[in-house]
């Protein structure tokens, strides 16, 4: 008897400290624990900042990529009008002004003198006047408000000249030239074998002395491009 209450009070005695000792162990704070989480935390805190600043960096650097593009469209865009103006300019689709020289072609006798004139400028006195300016180098021609271009035809109708579509007057209409030196233009001019050309047709070609700046007009009719064909999609590299 006295050996099992001897046994059993050793038994109480071991479960009472085992007992005490995982009281004490929940009570006291784990101090390595705790340290790790606020270092966590704060690591967390500081990466949620880099994160920040490399997305405030991205969209900073988004924002100058799209500036950059938008310079790099409007760049192109100024080149592709640039070169548009410039080809309109040498198809002479665009109005031009420059110094030059007028010249005015009229009769030079009245029916009362010589009796039966002739009532129209012939298209190959034109014709060769236009060829005789561009030997000369002049850099736009008009024919009475007519722009002569690479396709221009001056030719015969009936009797009557055409310039492009239109009829040309029987007189009293301007031929002007815009040129780099009108007057070296004008003194060749003044040699020239033209005004005797003109007088045979009864006609009168008068020549102005140089002017600062006179006007072409824009060729106003369409022009045919011959032998091309648009490209089509998906082609451009063949």
């Amino acid at each position: 008897m006295d050996k099992r209450k001897f046994s059993f009070t050793i038994i109480t005695v071991i479960v009472g400290l085992m007992i005490a000792i995982q009281f004490q162990t929940v009570k006291q704070p784990i101090i390595r624990d705790t340290r790790d989480t606020w270092q966590l935390r704060s690591d967390l805190n500081r990466e949620q900042e880099i994160q920040s600043q490399i997305i405030h960096e991205i969209r900073k650097y988004e924002g100058m990529l799209k500036e950059y593009s938008k310079e790099r469209e409007e760049s192109k865009e100024n080149i592709v009008r640039e070169t548009l103006e410039e080809l309109k300019k040498e198809a002479g689709l665009t109005e031009m002004n420059g110094p030059g020289i007028k010249m005015t072609v009229k009769p030079l006798f009245d029916e009362d003198i010589i009796g039966n004139v002739q009532e129209n400028i012939s298209a190959d006195l034109l014709r060769r006047f236009v060829n005789e300016l561009n030997s000369y180098g002049v850099d736009e021609i008009s024919i009475a408000n007519q722009r002569v271009v690479s396709n221009t035809v001056i030719r015969e109708i009936n009797g009557r000249t055409k310039v492009n579509n239109a009829w040309i007057p029987n007189a009293n209409f301007e031929i002007i030239v815009i040129t780099s030196d009108p007057t070296k233009l004008y003194n060749r001019l003044q040699v020239s074998r033209a005004m005797d050309e003109f007088a045979i047709e009864n006609l009168l070609l008068e020549v102005s002395t140089p002017i600062n700046q006179v006007t072409v007009p824009a060729y106003d009719e369409q022009i045919r491009v011959k032998y091309m064909e648009p490209v089509k999609a998906g082609k451009e590299g063949n």
